[in-house]
């Protein structure tokens, strides 16, 4: 036995890899020509991937630099091989990369796949890493022979997608000189992609513009027919490149299977050269919010492919892809070099200003479109009013809202401004984490009476943006559940009645009660501007968090205890009168009743009694002494 037959070795694939396998042969998406676009990406990538490393070693090239992928169509035995001479992989390179799953988020990911259906399921393949096994939605077997450059070993992977997978060493002349084959056997109902037609159509739909020439083999030992010529789509003018130019590359090189919604394209001149070609997508990446999700902006120093973990743009607009490409860096440039060249800082500056333009330009002249861009990302470009203060004024501008005045659709803080009420100083906001529950809060009765229009914040990041910006067109952001109201000054649209002096005064003496009863669990208690229909809530101190913002901290153990909020009483409401009302000697449920009333305000805030058990039995003892009476 040789020594390459006995290096056979048998894997089985990870849980998460065999459960995608799973899915990927018995799912049915409405698109299944996804899996040539990922297999030629990573044949482009690995030939990039080459021409980096041969720039320190010009020897990987050997007498073959120019770089190729090769499709070659085999009807008679239907088999489709994608071939390219790129960087290759060694045996534990083969195992890493065919065996394993190393993004974060796949388990997500599982779920989503699991019940997406068309489209959206094939957009979903290039968007964790897994790109290659989408070749099992067409193949019962796949093998792929790979070698790396400059090595002397060449390596055979096979599996059929159902649970395991072998890898031996391979003769050398049965491999490529370097660069990697894959090879795949058609199922029955997958043999059109040896038509050349068919496959010749995808490439040129999907993978036209990858930076690497494409040919094409009609049947095993023909001439190769060049049907993709590699150039740079980046470097044309752009009156020479269509809509469909750019949509086209935009899959190609961010992974996704829809529509550009706003395309950047520019060459800077000046001090630093470069040139910029950007996409904000027309649907929210999955792993938008993953928090290990870098940006994807990919960094070539002439038309070679350095890396795509440069931070090319600020962290609030990671769902941009695309790529900068600058003759003004050497080709060996480290990665400590990349982060603190000038360079790049003025490529983050510059395509920064021009991302936000476009978007600013799409508000203005396509607002239907930028109202779907606002909706998949507006909540990751606020990060942005927090994070970046050169730009904070910028960014809020441009941002829209929910508010009580708008009934779903998202509003500017311009038109808020210009809609303020006379005698109104304050741009009024609630913040929560779910909208439904928002509008129903108690604290925005006084507001909605009095025609007040308040922003309904519910992204996380809305607590903490609120409170580093001081201002906009000179109108302090206040939250309605922090502090005084003060809407004394703006009159109700409409007259409710008024409650007579006696009143007034049993429920100031109520109120002294109630903050003796409840002593060290509150820090205040006050009748309430903001209550019309509710009997109580509560708020936060005038200085310190509000209450949305406690509850974050405290639940992130950023602060040990939440300060001692304030519940607000309406003195009208007939309830507060009623146990105001109550002769003094019949303390004992009076006291019962202030506590039940701070109980329901927590309720009310979305959140649990302090104390369940005492809560129910305050609540059986004023339920039996109402039933006697």
């Amino acid at each position: 036995m040789s020594e390459v037959e006995m290096s056979v070795e048998k894997h089985v694939f990870e849980a998460d890899v065999a459960r995608l396998l799973h899915l990927m042969v018995h799912s049915v998406y409405s698109d299944k020509n996804i899996f040539l676009r990922e297999l030629i990406s990573n044949a482009a990538d690995a030939c990039e991937k080459l021409r980096y490393e041969a720039i320190v070693a010009p020897e990987l090239l050997g007498n073959d630099p120019a770089p190729r992928i090769t499709l070659t169509l085999d009807e008679e035995k239907a088999r489709l091989i994608v071939e390219d001479n790129g960087i290759g992989m060694s045996r534990d390179e083969l195992v890493e990369s065919l065996g394993t799953i190393a993004r974060s988020g796949t388990r997500a990911f599982m779920e989503r796949i699991e019940a997406a259906q068309g489209k959206e399921g094939a957009q979903l393949i290039g968007q964790f890493g897994v790109g290659f096994y989408s070749a099992f939605m067409v193949a019962d077997n796949v093998d792929v022979v790979s070698r790396r450059a400059g090595s002397d070993k060449a390596w055979h992977w096979a599996s059929d997608g159902k649970g395991s997978y072998t890898v031996s060493a391979v003769e050398l002349a049965d491999a490529p000189a370097r660069g990697t084959r894959i090879t795949l056997h058609l199922m029955d109902d997958a043999k059109t992609y040896t038509s050349r037609w068919t496959v010749e159509r995808i490439v040129k739909d999907q993978s036209g513009h990858v930076p690497v020439p494409i040919s094409i083999v009609e049947k095993p030992g023909d001439e190769p027919a060049q049907v993709a010529d590699g150039t740079a789509l980046w470097t044309k003018q752009k009156s020479e490149i269509s809509r469909s130019d750019y949509a086209d590359f935009y899959r190609s090189v961010a992974g996704q299977y829809d529509e550009p919604a706003v395309t950047v394209h520019f060459r800077a001149e000046g001090r630093h050269e470069y040139t910029a070609l950007a996409f904000v997508p027309g649907s929210k990446p999955f792993d938008l919010f993953d928090p290990d999700r870098k940006g994807r902006m990919k960094l070539y120093v002439k038309r070679v492919f350095i890396t795509d973990e440069a931070e090319l743009l600020p962290r609030y607009l990671r769902f941009v892809r695309g790529l900068i490409d600058t003759a003004d860096l050497p080709l060996n440039v480290s990665r400590e070099m990349i982060q603190e060249s000038p360079l790049l800082a003025s490529i983050r500056k510059g395509l920064t200003s021009r991302v936000l333009t476009s978007i600013e330009k799409l508000a203005e002249s396509e607002p239907e479109t930028f109202a779907k861009v606002w909706e998949d990302f507006g909540s990751v470009i606020k990060e942005g009013i927090y994070e970046d203060f050169e730009r904070r004024g910028q960014l809020i501008a441009r941002s829209r809202f929910r508010t009580t005045a708008s009934d779903d659709k998202p509003r500017a803080l311009g038109d808020y401004v210009k809609d303020m009420k006379d005698g109104q100083t304050a741009i009024y906001y609630l913040a929560g984490a779910n909208l439904a529950q928002l509008k129903a809060s108690p604290q925005l009765e006084g507001f909605r009476a009095r025609g007040i229009e308040v922003l309904l914040l519910t992204d996380p990041v809305d607590s903490f943006w609120v409170t580093s910006a001081p201002d906009f067109e000179g109108k302090p952001f206040k939250s309605i559940t922090q502090g005084a109201a003060d809407l004394a000054g703006i009159a109700k649209q409409e007259a409710d009645g008024t409650t007579s002096a006696e009143t007034n005064q049993t429920v100031a003496e109520f109120v002294t009660f109630a903050k003796a009863a409840l002593g060290n669990a509150v820090s205040d208690v006050r009748t309430s501007e903001r209550l019309t229909e509710s009997a109580v809530c509560l708020v936060a101190p005038e200085h310190g968090p509000d209450r949305q913002l406690e509850k974050m901290l405290q639940g992130a153990g950023r602060i040990d205890s939440a300060a001692k909020p304030i519940p607000e009483i309406n003195p009208g409401h007939a309830l507060i009168t009623a146990i105001a009302a109550c002769p003094a000697e019949d303390e004992a449920f009076r006291e019962d009743a202030v506590k039940l009333l701070l109980d329901q305000a927590r309720v009310l805030d979305g959140d649990k009694p302090e104390d369940p058990r005492a809560f129910a039995e305050r609540l059986s003892r004023v339920f039996t002494r109402a039933l006697k009476s």
